[in-house]
């Protein structure tokens, strides 16, 4: 099985050890083999997706996830796990956008170890997890158990380069038979005539193909107070005014991001200034005093929030010491030194016309 090159060995989750469980080991997994630009019209990574399946008739057992697929006009391709033609590259460049397996059945342990890479572990096989408030009534089975908030039945995470992966315990979650099922809660006797796995296998699969919760920098701008455009090189202690474009993929187009924790970072080495940005209509600006240290600085956004992509906007711009002609021509600190100084040109005067002016009285001899 070809390694995807997205994931990769500093991308995994180093401190999360999940443990999956299902009655039988089977399981999903969405994994999105290419990261394409964000600024595409599409918003999304790609169309093109590959399907490994265990046998074809998966395709009409799982009918009703496909079609949902389909609909929002993915080019599904179906292939069997152990095909000896499969391949996922060919001369360097990626022949799939995503990657969907629903083959459980795989020899060997080549999806244990991507999941490894990703911070999920496995259970032992033919290991369940059951839901001890809502269970199903009609097994009466007896089952030993476990308590902890390390086992999950569905996991998501994003790379640091926005790939996406999605693991799911069991790959009937997915199928028209779990889509349609009725529910009824054992508790209260509450019955619902359709479950909910449809509308969040739905939502999982828009996340992680990225149908939403993209984000793109549609605009960025900065400029001395007063004016429109930016200067070749700022001066120190100018007032900046600075704004970004922020847009969300969300429903099928671009659309406003609203957020209330957008920070901008003015960065030397270190940052400087550290703002939280005031956003309206997906326009998030600030004004800020440049700081009295000139150099290369950078406008620096670094926006990374669960659930969406990496956001991260890089503008450097250049800082000045003020010229000859700009600095102050009285310092307020030195007027004392003002004041003495003219206090002695005037003294000097004085003396000067005292001592050009001044003549004694010169008394004549007697003879």
């Amino acid at each position: 099985m070809v390694y995807p090159a997205e994931i990769t060995w500093s991308d995994r989750c180093k401190n999360t050890r999940n443990m999956f469980s299902s009655s039988i080991l089977t399981f999903f997994v969405f994994l999105l083999c290419v990261t394409l630009s964000l600024q595409q019209n599409s918003g999304f990574g790609g169309r093109r997706t590959l399907v490994l399946v265990d046998s074809w008739s998966l395709r009409e057992t799982h009918s009703i996830f496909f079609k949902m697929l389909r609909d929002r006009h993915f080019e599904i391709t179906f292939k069997t796990a152990d095909d000896s033609s499969l391949a996922l590259t060919k001369y360097g460049e990626f022949l799939y956008d995503n990657l969907i397996i629903f083959s459980p059945s795989v020899e060997g342990d080549p999806l244990r170890e991507i999941a490894t890479e990703c911070g999920v572990e496995f259970d032992e096989e033919k290991t369940s997890v059951i839901d001890h408030l809502n269970y199903d009534v009609s097994d009466g089975g007896k089952f030993p158990h476990a308590v902890g908030k390390n086992t999950l039945l569905i996991a998501a995470l994003q790379a640091r380069n926005n790939a996406r992966v999605v693991f799911v315990g069991s790959l009937d979650f997915f199928s028209d038979q779990f889509f349609t099922a009725p529910v009824q809660k054992a508790s209260d006797g509450l019955r619902v005539e359709k479950s909910g796995n449809q509308e969040l296998a739905a939502n999982l699969a828009e996340w992680v193909l990225k149908m939403k919760g993209v984000l793109r920098v549609r605009k960025v701008s900065h400029h001395i107070s007063g004016k429109t455009t930016p200067p070749p090189a700022y001066t120190i202690l100018d007032d900046v005014e600075y704004s970004i474009e922020i847009e969300e993929y969300a429903n099928g187009k671009w659309q406003p991001f609203e957020a209330e924790n957008v920070q901008l970072e003015f960065v030397r080495i270190d940052p400087f200034i550290c703002q939280t940005l005031e956003g309206k209509d997906g326009v998030f600006s600030t004004r800020f005093k440049l700081p009295d240290v000139y150099g290369v600085y950078q406008f620096r956004i670094d926006f990374n929030r669960m659930g969406f992509t990496h956001l991260f906007s890089l503008t450097q711009v250049s800082v000045r010491p003020l010229e000859h002609t700009q600095y102050e021509r009285f310092i307020p600190s030195a007027y004392p030194y003002y004041v003495s100084a003219f206090s002695m040109m005037f003294g000097v005067f004085l003396l000067s016309l005292v001592f050009l002016h001044y003549k004694e009285d010169v008394k004549e001899k007697d003879e």
